[in-house]
């Protein structure tokens, strides 16, 4: 057995269409879609480094039939499958309870149906999350949530995303909790339970960088490479021997850009790092995951929830005053 530390790896599969809805273009009704092009390269980069992740998959997108043999070849490949809403509307924390059962059920059924699996885990669209949300996935057997973004530049993500926005004062209105709140960037970086009316339910955090609390998940890594490889690859190493001096266990994000480039997909130019050429991108991944493998034993998010609840004593929160 591995003696190094363990990290893990998890994949929001935001299709297009999500980041055309957020961003206020009504070509998202459509419901235009990259993942024929994206899953294979994804599946590919894992197979070749021998990694297995944890895909959040968007319930939408699983009861369409034209993304379903895409879908399928994730959990085929042996990748555990999450659940990432069914309508990824990142204002989850404004839903009644009502339309919280009705969201999860509706991605639940569709999942299944086109991917073989029920999901085990949770992670809000934009980082969203209220104790309604929380309470109604423990009540539904939900073994973890992986919604907690404790990051101190989400207001500056915020302000930069709406600028560039083309949305309605209502729309904005929504998008006012767009990626979590200074408030949310004091929640812990290390996983910890949520204290429930009925029970508890196990919290992953997005890794933040350790007594910085800024982002190193992969998009960020790659808005860095874009304009130097050298930056991007010694902001990776720092974050993780930060990780190993504090005792964090990494919980790695990704993203389906993250295996995109600018020839891909034009319409996408105004997420950060899509005007890169995917083989620039290639390259960054390949650097960052050289570091992390070498660093931590590196397993899906779905079996680090498993070790991480049948080991240590972790904190315990209440979601009122977290």
């Amino acid at each position: 057995m591995s003696q190094r530390p363990v990290a893990s790896i998890s994949l929001d599969l935001d299709n297009k269409w999500s980041y055309l809805k957020t961003h206020g273009d009504p070509a998202w009704q459509g419901y235009p879609s990259y993942l024929d092009a994206v899953v294979p390269r994804i599946v590919e980069f894992l197979r070749d480094r021998r990694l297995e992740t944890t895909v959040f998959v968007v319930g939408r997108d699983a009861a369409l039939e034209k993304n379903r043999d895409a879908l399928a070849r994730l959990s085929e490949a042996g990748h555990s499958i999450g659940n990432h809403s069914f309508d990824h509307e990142p204002w989850l924390h404004l839903y009644t309870r009502e339309q919280l059962i009705d969201e999860l059920e509706r991605a639940e059924e569709s999942i299944e149906r086109a991917t073989g699996v029920r999901p085990k885990g949770f992670r809000g669209p934009g980082y969203s999350i209220s104790p309604a949300l929380l309470e109604v996935l423990a009540e539904r057997g939900y073994e973890y949530d992986a919604s907690v973004f404790p990051n101190v530049l989400n207001p500056l993500a915020r302000a930069y995303f709406l600028a560039t926005a083309r949305l309605s004062p209502e729309e904005r209105e929504r998008r006012k909790a767009l990626f979590g709140t200074l408030r949310d960037a004091r929640r812990p970086i290390d996983a910890f339970w949520w204290t429930l009316e009925r029970g508890r339910l196990l919290e992953i955090p997005v890794t933040t960088m350790p007594l910085f609390r800024v982002p190193i998940h992969m998009t960020y890594v790659h808005y860095l490479g874009k304009y130097s490889k050298t930056v991007a690859a010694a902001y990776i190493r720092a974050a993780v021997r930060l990780c190993r001096l504090t005792g964090t266990e990494l919980s790695f994000l990704l993203h389906p850009s993250d295996f995109l480039g600018r020839e891909d997909d034009a319409d996408m130019r105004f997420f950060p790092a899509m005007d890169v050429p995917y083989e620039r991108k290639k390259a960054v991944l390949h650097d960052a995951f050289d570091v992390l493998q070498a660093a931590f034993e590196v397993v899906s998010l779905e079996r680090h929830a498993a070790r991480i609840a049948a080991g240590r004593k972790l904190a315990e929160l209440e979601p009122a005053r977290a």
